[in-house]
Formats: C-alpha cells, structure tokens, sequence
C-alpha cells in the first residue's frame, strides 16, 4: 500500500507496520480497504490494533512477501468485507516457486494463526547481525564472529558447504561483510577502502569436525575444524605481501601486483613472491614500499592438553598459522579453542620424492580459554542446590569433605586436608602498586617410602582441573619454566612454554623432588613467590605467567626419616626454598602393633574390590579423553549423584579408623561412613574456588596475628625444632589456609573459626603437634634437653672405650660412673638415664634390654 512506503532519496523505506490505532478509522478512511490487508487476524476481531503484540511482525510478513513476490496480498481482493473474510478464514498468500526458502519460512513464522508464536521483530534480524556488525566496528576490530548454530539453522545446506569446502564459502561471507559494512550507519564506513579486509570467524557446535590433535586426520584436509590445545611455541609476526606497487621512471606510470600464497583462501593458485625488477619494455621499475599493502603472518605450535593424551603415550603437536588481526593473540602456555581450515602444504624440500605432506591449521577464529573455563565440568541447577544443601546442612562439613579426599589411601588426615585446602587456595591480591600477592597454596611431602605420597599426587592429578606431573629426575630448569629454541623455517629464536608455564591456574606436581639438581631447583625460585617465569636469553627478555600451585613429595637425606635428628638434617634442601611451600608435612613409618593391623586390613580390602562394572578377565580400557563441548545444552547434563554408596570392602577399613578417633561434641553416630563422590566433590571444589571470594574479617585478623607471634617466640631446638622457617610467608599462610577454609564452607567471610583450622594444620606442618580444640597449648621445650643427651651420650662414649666396660654393664652401675665427677645438679637421674639409651639404642649404637647395656 502506498501509505506504508516511503519513497526518499530513491529509497523505499518501509514507514509503519501498525498503521493506525483503531480499525473503525481505517474503515472509514478512503484507503482502509488497502491497510487492511497487513492487520492481523486477532486484531481485525477486536475491532483494535493493540500496539506492542505480534500484530507488528504480521506485517513483517505481509510485506516481505509483497516485495518478494510482486503480487497484491490476500488475492488481489480490495473490498474490506472480503479481505477481513479472508484473513479470519485463516487463508494466507502462497509464495511463487523461485521464492527462497528462508523467505517463505520467515513469513510463515510471521503468520502463523496463534500470536504467542510469532517471532518478535529482534528474532527476525537477529540472523542479520547488525549489532554484532556495531559493536564489532565501535571495538575497531575486522572479524566477526559468526554462530555455526545460527548459520545451520538459517540454512542447512550453506553451513555443510561452509564446514566442507570453507576455501570457496569463506572469501563470499568476508566480501558480503564487506558490502554490509559499507551500508551500516557508522563513522567507519567512510574510511573504508577497496585494500582493506575483513574477516569472518566462527563458534557454536561443529559436530564431527570437533576434533583433537591426536584424531586429526587426512579426511578432514580441506575442511572446517574445532581444536583444543596449549600453546608450546610461539613465532615471531612477520610481514606478508599482498599486493606491491611499482613506479617506472621512465613513462611514469605505476603497476601493481598482487600475491597469494598455499595459506591463503580462495580458489586462485599461488603466484610467485618474487619483485617485477621491469615492465615488458625493459624499462626497470622502482617498488614503492608506501603504497604495498602487507598482512601480518606467525606461526604457533599447540600441543595436546597432557590430561586428555592416553595412557602412556605423548602428547601430539600442531602448527597453526595466524594471519592479520589474529597475531599476538595468544602466547605460550595459553589453553585456546580455535576454529580453523585444515590444510597440506606440500612437501618443504624441492627435490624430495616422499608422497607425505606437511599439514597446518589455518586459523580462522581464536577463543583463550580462561583458567576458570579450562578442565572445567558443567554444573546443573540440581548440582547447585546440593552444593548449598550440603554446605547448609553439615555441621562437620569440612571432615566430610577432607575424609572425601583419597578415601583409598589409609589415614593422613591432615595431609589430605591441606589439600583439600590447596585444591580451593586463597584469594590473589593485585595492589595498585603493582605487587602481586599470591593465592595459590604450595605443600611439600618428606618421609619415608611407601608413605603413599607418590598415590596423594596421583589424586590430586586425578581430581583437580588442570594439573601437570613431572619429576625431579626428569625435569630441567628450563623444562620446568620455560626454553629458548629455534624456529625451524626461519631459524629465529622463540620460546617454547615449561611445565609451570603449561600449569598457569593450576597445579603442578613433582615427584622426588630430592632428586632435582641444586642449579634446576633455583629456577623455579620466581615461579613459587612471583607466580612468573622471566626470560632473558639469545635476546628475548619476556614475563610469562606461571599462577599455578606446587604439591612436591620428596625422601630424606638418609632414604628414611631419622627422627631424632634435626629437621634440616633430613630434608637437606635451603631455607629459601622451604620458605616459599607453605606447609611441609613429614610423613614418618611408624612401627606400632595395632596401625598396622589396621592398614593391613585396608590393604587386603582394596586387592578384593572389584568393580561391578568392569567383567572378570576383561581387560580395563583407558579412560576416554573429554573434550570442551561447543553448544552443549544444559538439559542434557545429568545430576552428579551426592554420596557413595556404602562398600564392605572399600569404606570399612576407614569407619574402623574413624571409631578410633575422639568424637567431637554433639556429632551424631551414623551406622555408615558418609563419603561423597568424586565427581561431586570436582564440582563442589569447582564451585566454592570459583563463586565465593571471602574476606578478611577483623576477628581472624586479631587471631592470626596472635598466632603468628606465638609460632615466631617458640623456638624449640634438637629434633623438636620446626620443619621450616618461620618468616612472615607463614603469616601469610595462615591466611590463604584461613580464606581457604572459609571457601569450603561457601562463606564470603573469614572467621574466627577459620583461622583456628589454618592454625591447627600450620601447627601439625611444623612439630605433627594436634592442637587441642578448647585451647591453644604452647609447647616449652628448651634447648637444655639436646645439650643433657649431648653431654650424656659423650660420657658414655668414653665409659665404653674404657676397660671398665667389658662389653656389657648394668645400669645402675653404668649411671655411677658417668655421674661421677660431675656436680650435684648437673648429675643424670635413672629416668633421663633410660630415655637417652632408649635414643642411642635407636640408632643402633648400644643395645638395652632388662636393665643391662650391651655394645655391639
């Protein structure tokens, strides 16, 4: 209708949908019967056009399909009591056989008889990407980002061509960005010349084409791919030619020439790279370097995440190549999902006669996965509510979630609450100063063999987000933080990214860390307080992030604990390192009757459990590598189930030793040991580190302090002497334990109550002392104790080495020798007498058996 189009500049503009307020004023009008034709049904009853309904996008419909087709809508009829017959009848226009197929779905849509499923008019140009096309323009950015899942359903069969043949669909999608661009209402479109590019990206779900490095194979040549990986190395930006002008002296004239190469897309073939140096009347041309357009060009190499890689077997590399506004995104260590064209680039050596291609990824779009988004499960609302149920409704919550923790590793309750506790870690302060205080929790095991510390690692590998492993034999410096090599094509220097560099947002864990040079031990000095790895060789100085946590296990100087030797005596390792692990456990193989029993007991159970699932004599395959879904549904996710269910064989061993233990006030007897699962407890772990940032109160402040003050003013010396140093890194363990804490119990502040569990487990870290829960008990030892078995062990030696010791003696008769000469007060009574040959008799100097002395 002539009053719905507006005729400006040589433009038709669609002017109003609505077009009036009420009908009995179309009726009476002299074009009603015209305006008519765009009501909608519902409207046409009520006698009423009610603005803000669907009656808008009815005429959307009515509209789109007269300037698709030509005709006149509702069959050409003009009379309103035919066309209101018409429209009520529900009878709508048929479309003409050339008409698109997204068309006549669209209008359809608009049409259909019930207003409630009607697309609004932001659903109809949402296909359109209009806003993203602005918001793209307002970052000054030239790539869009287009959704596989928006494409497929706009058109099925432009999205398989789009993942099949990408090299053909591609450039059409940059070039039609192009043109849109030209037409949309921004300052930029101006600027806009014929050289400039843009460049078309995409996310959503891929399908099949979801793939890993170690999956990727030659059927995919050619087609579109969705990749994970880390960033290993990262090449230099180079420029690349695209198009070069040429200016001859001699007639004045300039030529131009444009160049492509195997990387770029399209379906011409690849021209040679070398200048015109004259045009084709020999005269010799001058490259104008001012006027060549030039396109930024590196290469990466991404490395298949080390969890997702099989059982023994490598991880598998790729190289990518990143062109225009892509470089410098990424660097090594990053987790990035790309999107991206799989290509053979032929063989590099000209005269080799081998069939095999050398294979890249060209890059079309690049998501850096966050450290809160890699490793990461997906999270129902059902799993929410328990994750809050649970932490509402247990009184002992973080017992659960520490007994929850290797529940097949017998005992080691406080180890596992640490970490428990580093698995949540503390809240990261960035000062506006610029200092970096870290929240990540480091924990050194040392003790004796087959202490199950290599089995605690292992399950922190197994439960936490992001974990890398390694060891202390196997690892360099410079493979724990970060290499210089060469680029193969250019041999240039780059850096390829180390272990701690590879664990940025997570944990890294070493085994026999003893076993580490002194001069690769160092390296990892910056990494452990700074949180970064700093490079200054062959001429690249950089900062990489290295934000990660350090769980290490370690044996003694000896091979086995000596305990009554002081605690640096068996660890061997500097102060300066032991100061930066916040917590270092010693695990010791006590000999006592009724443990072992116990741990016995575990053991056999284990070797007897069999899984319900697995079949006798089958063999148990690997676990399969998960991947990071693109466009997965919520509704699809299954609710992770809360508690395990109580085994004979698995969970009696540790309700035995649970009854061992004193009961807490008020804690209820229940006829099993409640244990959660570790997929719950993953989620649980995810939530809390994730959703709750607690703050320091004034209460725990006060109580840390205190703390802090008693542990610094308690020096006990010999073999009753703390683990590690006590510098101000331990009063500011206390309060990543304490924030820790509070982050098990989902609290967004920490308390008092926060800060007597970081006090009781910094406590059992530094003399395996349990704190008692109704006071804080001070320990008095004085060095007096060393200095009596000292002088008591001296007196001895030289009473053995005498002719009166003729190879044993009776203690009585032992004392008064070695007290005689010596003053009164300074004399050893039979009770000191007997705990100092109790020690010596420990270490295999003397035996002592029935109140005699023996030498051996």
């Amino acid at each position: 209708s002539s009053t719905n189009i507006l005729i400006q500049g040589g433009v038709a503009k669609i002017t109003d949908f609505g077009l009036s307020s009420v009908l009995r004023q179309i009726m009476s009008s002299s074009n009603g019967t015209g305006n008519l034709a765009y009501i909608d049904p519902g409207s046409i009853q009520n006698l009423k056009y009610r603005r803000g309904k669907k009656s808008d996008v009815f005429s959307l419909g009515v509209i789109l399909w007269e300037i698709s087709t030509g005709k006149v809508p509702c069959g050409g009829l003009t009379r309103s009591v035919d066309i209101t017959v018409y429209r009520v009848r529900g009878l709508r226009d048929s479309a003409s056989d050339n008409t698109p197929r997204e068309y006549v779905k669209l209008y359809s849509d608009c049409w259909d008889e019930s207003p409630a499923n009607r697309p609004h008019v932001e659903d109809v140009s949402k296909a359109s990407y209009k806003k993203e096309i602005t918001q793209m323009l307002d970052r000054n950015e030239r790539r869009l980002i287009v959704s596989m899942d928006d494409l497929r359903e706009y058109n099925p069969e432009k999205a398989l061509e789009t993942m099949t043949i990408p090299n053909e669909t591609i450039p059409a999608f940059e070039q039609a960005l192009k043109e849109v661009i030209k037409h949309v209402k921004h300052p930029i479109r101006h600027q806009i010349d014929d050289d400039q590019q843009f460049h078309i990206g995409f996310k959503g779900s891929f399908g099949s084409n979801h793939v890993s490095p170690r999956t990727l194979r030659s059927i995919y040549l050619g087609q579109l791919i969705c990749i994970e990986g880390i960033v290993t190395k990262c090449g230099l930006v180079r420029p690349k030619l695209v198009k070069s002008v040429h200016h001859c002296e001699k007639t004045g004239s300039y030529y131009a020439r444009e160049y492509r190469d195997s990387t770029m897309l399209g379906s011409s073939q690849p021209t040679t790279v070398t200048y015109p140096t004259e045009d084709d009347n020999g005269n010799p041309l001058t490259t104008e370097f001012g006027f060549c357009s030039f396109c930024d060009h590196q290469v990466i190499s991404i490395q298949e995440m080390p969890e997702r890689a099989p059982v023994g077997q490598l991880s598998r590399s790729f190289d990518v190549i990143l062109d225009d506004d892509l470089v410098d995104s990424v660097k090594p260590g990053d987790r990035i999902q790309l999107v991206g064209i799989f290509r053979s680039l032929g063989n590099r050596n000209k005269g080799a006669t081998s069939a095999t291609f050398r294979t890249i990824i060209i890059a079309q779009s690049v998501n850096v996965l966050s450290g809160k988004d890699v490793g990461q499960t997906k999270m129902t609302e059902k799993d929410i509510n328990n994750i809050k149920k649970l932490a509402g409704t247990k009184k002992y919550l973080f017992d659960l979630l520490a007994r929850s923790v290797a529940p097949s590793i017998f005992g080691h309750d406080y180890i596992k609450k640490a970490i428990l506790l580093m698995l949540l870690g503390g809240m990261e302060k960035n000062l506006p100063n610029g200092i970096h205080i870290r929240g990540d929790i480091n924990m050194l095991m040392v003790g004796d063999p087959s202490t199950a510390k290599s089995q605690l690692l292992r399950y922190v590998l197994n439960i936490a987000p992001l974990a890398i492993a390694t060891t202390g034999r196997g690892s360099s410096g410079v493979g724990l933080t970060a290499a210089v090599t060469s680029d193969k094509e250019t041999g240039e220097r780059q850096l390829e990214a180390g272990a701690m560099v590879l664990g940025d947002r997570g944990i890294v864990c070493i085994d026999e860390f003893d076993k580490m040079s002194d001069i690769d031990r160092v390296s990892i000095h910056e990494v452990m307080e700074q949180q970064t790895v700093t490079i200054a060789k062959a001429g690249i100085h950089t900062s990489l992030n290295a934000r990660c946590s350090v769980i290490a296990a370690a044996n003694p100087v000896y091979g086995q604990y000596d305990v009554h030797k002081h605690p640096a005596q068996n660890i061997a390792l500097p102060d300066s390192l032991l100061s930066r692990f916040d917590l270092l456990f010693v695990v010791t193989d006590e000999i006592n009757d009724t443990r072992d029993r116990m741990i016995s007991d575990h053991v056999l159970r284990m070797h007897r459990y069999q899984s319900p699932s697995v079949e006798q004599g089958v063999p148990i395959s690997d676990m399969p590598c998960e991947r990071i879904l693109m466009g997965e549904k919520e509704e699809e996710l299954q609710e992770t189930p809360v508690y395990e269910k109580f085994n004979e064989l698995l969970h009696a061993s540790l309700q035995a030793m649970q009854a061992t233990q004193p009961k807490k006030p008020s804690q209820k007897k229940t006829k099993n040991l409640e244990i959660l699962t570790t997929p719950f407890l993953r989620k649980y772990i995810q939530y809390a580190k994730t959703e709750i940032k607690p703050e320091l109160s004034a209460e725990a402040a006060d109580y840390i302090v205190s703390v802090f003050s008693d542990l610094r003013n308690n020096d006990p010396a010999g073999n009753q002497a703390k683990t590690t140093p006590m510098t101000a890194r331990t009063l500011e363990t206390l309060i990543r334990l304490a924030t820790a804490h509070a982050k098990s119990r989902l609290s967004n502040v920490v308390g008092e109550k926060d800060a007597r569990i970081a006090e009781e487990i910094v406590r059992y870290a530094l003399f395996k002392e349990v704190v008692s829960h109704t006071r804080r008990k001070r320990r008095r030892l004085s060095r007096q104790a060393a200095d009596t078995f000292k002088l008591f062990q001296d007196r001895m030696g030289d009473l053995t080495s005498s002719e009166l010791f003729d190879g044993q003696m009776i203690l009585t008769t032992m004392l008064a020798e070695i007290n005689n000469g010596l003053p009164d007060e300074e004399q050893f009574s039979v009770t000191e007498a007997e705990s100092a040959l109790q020690v010596m008799a420990d270490r295999n100097q003397i035996m002592y058996s029935g109140g005699i002395v023996y030498r051996i």
